[in-house]
């Protein structure tokens, strides 16, 4: 059985061609790749104390390894490449994104229950929710940005374009309401609270479509 690979997203299929449409990032047959099921890592698995490594001799190594893994490796990164590699390898998006994507629940949580209850302390812990909010937002969609062009290639397709349409949706919803709120303070008591409410909501579903993407896309399922 052949093993395809997609050079996107890096989601693995087997079988005697690649699926019409990547099943993970959406790309095209095109994007597949047949490669060597040798050549997919195997998972670490922990050795026992009475376990050693034996390391082949050096003939025996040069022996083994193909005349095209022997090519000289290309330049380290320097400079803002190499900030942006490390960000990418530690993961920095999809650790930055739980800010958001947590405060922002409590944040629309708390603006219905100062317009249920009428409470202006409630408004206020919602308030200094959402700055938080817009403090990570930058980090968060820097980082988003680095991922998608260095770990995806900056594709394109239905899935990132949905991704990117929700991530600018959340933003936007975000600063509106924030903006609202500290231009009329007294929003969720006026006839014009539905829309402010409806917003929040806007923005707190637009964020769990872009969670949902992208957790769709590290855990390739």
């Amino acid at each position: 059985m052949k093993v395809w690979q997609c050079s996107v997203c890096k989601y693995i299929h087997r079988g005697e061609s690649p699926p019409d449409k990547c099943p993970v990032c959406g790309v095209d047959a095109s994007k597949f790749k047949e490669i060597d099921e040798a050549s997919i890592p195997e998972k670490p698995h922990k050795k026992r104390p009475s376990e050693k490594t034996v390391l082949p001799s050096k003939p025996a190594l040069a022996s083994v390894i193909e005349p095209d893994k022997l090519k000289t490796p290309p330049p380290p990164e320097t400079g803002f490449g190499k900030i942006a590699a490390l960000l990418i390898k530690h993961h920095a998006h999809p650790v930055s994104v739980h800010t958001p994507n947590g405060i922002l629940p409590a944040a629309v949580v708390l603006w219905l229950l100062a317009w249920v209850f009428s409470a202006d302390l409630l408004s206020k812990a919602a308030l200094i929710n959402l700055i938080f909010v817009i403090v990570a937002l930058p980090f968060v969609i820097f980082t988003g940005i680095l991922e998608w062009k260095k770990k995806y290639n900056g594709a394109l397709t239905v899935i990132f374009k949905v991704k990117i349409l929700a991530a600018t949706l959340t933003t936007a919803s975000c600063a509106i309401s924030l903006l609202w709120y500290l231009i009329d303070p007294g929003i969720l008591s006026s006839s014009r609270a539905w829309v402010f409410l409806l917003i929040n909501i806007i923005m707190l579903v637009a964020a769990g479509i872009a969670g949902h993407i992208g957790g769709k896309l590290v855990f390739k399922d």
